[in-house]
Formats: C-alpha cells, structure tokens, sequence
C-alpha cells in the first residue's frame, strides 16, 4: 500500500483554497502557528489544537538502562520530552471506536 503524504506545498494550498486567501498568506498563516506553539510549550509546557490534539513537555526522570551491545547497565540522564497527545474526537473520526457487544 503505496501512500504520499501531504507535502507543506500542498497543505499550504489547501488552506489556501479553503479560506480563500493566497498562498503566501496561508504560509505565514502555517509559520506563525509552528512558532506559537513552539513559544507556549516553552513557556507553560502546553500547547493546545482545539480537535486536534496537544504538544505537551515532560520531564523525564533519570533511569537505568542497558547498553544493548555489551549487556553493561548504564544511567540515563533526566531530560526534558516533547509529546503528541491526540484529541479523542480527532482519534474517534479516524479510527472510530469498536461498539460494545
């Protein structure tokens, strides 16, 4: 199953044509966002896609792990994760939930 995925170009042009607006809006439209939710995560740790989702930062603890090469047990240090949680109205239109017998 052979499948493209949207490029930027085509997204940008799809908004575009959607909102009726050029295609040069649209990008900076498209920029201001990436750079808004980038600035928020920063700044409070979330950012929220209203039906879509939401970036969250967390932190990790540090931990133990294992060098997978040697078998030697290693210490992994503490840092800071960027996730993706999906909207559950976004996950349910895709995949839509399995009905209760």
């Amino acid at each position: 199953m052979a499948t493209t995925r949207m490029t930027q170009t085509q997204l940008v042009r799809h908004l575009a044509e959607k909102v009726e607006v050029n295609n040069k809006v649209a990008r900076a439209l498209l920029d201001q966002l990436a750079l808004a939710a980038i600035a928020e995560v920063k700044k409070n740790g979330v950012f929220v896609l209203p039906g879509i989702g939401r970036l969250v930062r967390v932190d990790r603890k540090a931990r133990m792990g294992r060098n997978p090469a040697t078998g030697q047990a290693i210490k992994i240090a503490a840092k800071k994760v960027v996730k993706f949680r999906v909207a559950k109205s976004a996950k349910d239109a895709i995949v839509p939930p399995k009905k209760a017998k």
